[in-house]
């Protein structure tokens, strides 16, 4: 590409998309080059584009084309209302991830409408999408919100996106390294409402996009020889750390309801519930513990 008088941002659009094959992330490369946004795109698409941009969008495309993902060459995604920081160091925010993230902002409200203010523990942060989404929609100071991760990378992602939550919202976060609850104060233990967490779940065996498998941290998505490894960590432990009535909301494969369920029914909870995404696969694990901490299996 080469700036000259007549090198507009719709003349860069039409050249991105020969390039990629498709207007869509052709649309959003220019658009994070050129700094338009909303109408801008449609007012100011014929004006002339400037040489530092043509030499960055360049760059984008060469690494785009070179198979990285879209969300890392961008450098951000969007994440329910939120926009995030996301790079090599973290997985890329999904929106079967969202869903996860709706069930625990549920489940918070009703937690809320019987007492103020709430703990809720994010596990595998990663980005801290799950974490600050769930804070960010719901009231300033009603949430003391753990978000924890076992890698010192993404630890450090999550807190530069906290940075860029309001002041309002991000004060009562507290971001931590640490392998899931160990991470945490004993001050704690039996005293969190809400638990979400998206861990590792795919088996050593199981085939990934190739897409994922070149780019995307392993650690963050493969658990082990079933899949289930942190599961039969995260269950058990989430029985012992919960308040009475509390309830645990996991991210799930499409075919490890079953298996969870069991695992949750071991450990003593009393009630659970596997919800669909939108392709109707199990995607979503609710558990609750009960409000009798003694019936809770004291493993």
């Amino acid at each position: 590409m080469n700036a000259d008088e007549t090198l507009t941002w719709r003349r860069l659009w039409v050249e991105t998309t020969g390039r990629l094959g498709d207007a869509v992330p052709a649309r959003w490369l220019v658009e994070e080059v050129s700094g338009l946004e909303g109408d801008e795109w449609t007012t100011d698409l014929d004006e002339r584009a400037t040489a530092l941009a043509v030499a960055r969008l360049d760059g984008l495309v060469r690494r785009r084309l070179a198979g990285e993902p879209l969300q890392y060459v961008l450098g951000h995604w969007a994440f329910r209302h939120l926009d995030l920081l996301v790079d090599r160091r973290v997985l890329i925010p999904r929106p079967e991830t969202e869903l996860v993230a709706e069930v625990a902002i549920e489940h918070a409200r009703k937690r809320l409408a019987e007492q103020r203010p709430i703990t809720i523990v994010d596990l595998g942060t990663g980005s801290g999408a799950v974490a600050l989404s769930v804070v960010s929609e719901l009231p300033p100071d009603a949430v003391e919100m753990w978000a924890v991760d076992s890698a010192r990378d993404a630890v450090d992602v999550t807190r530069a996106n906290l940075a860029g939550l309001s002041s309002r919202h991000g004060r009562n976060v507290r971001v931590v390294e640490g392998s899931w609850f160990t991470a945490l104060p004993v001050m704690l233990r039996e005293r969190v409402d809400v638990v979400v967490a998206n861990p590792p779940y795919v088996a050593d065996h199981e085939e990934l996009p190739s897409e994922v498998e070149a780019w995307e941290p392993a650690a963050a998505l493969r658990a082990g020889p079933t899949g289930l490894e942190c599961y039969e960590q995260i269950v058990p432990d989430a029985a012992r750390w919960l308040a009475p009535g509390g309830v645990l909301v996991c991210e799930l494969g499409a075919r490890q309801g079953p298996a969870v369920t069991a695992l949750a029914q071991t450990a003593g909870f009393a009630t659970v519930e596997v919800l669909p995404d939108l392709a109707g696969h199990d995607r979503v694990f609710v558990a609750r513990r009960p409000q009798t901490v003694a019936s809770v299996t004291q493993a």
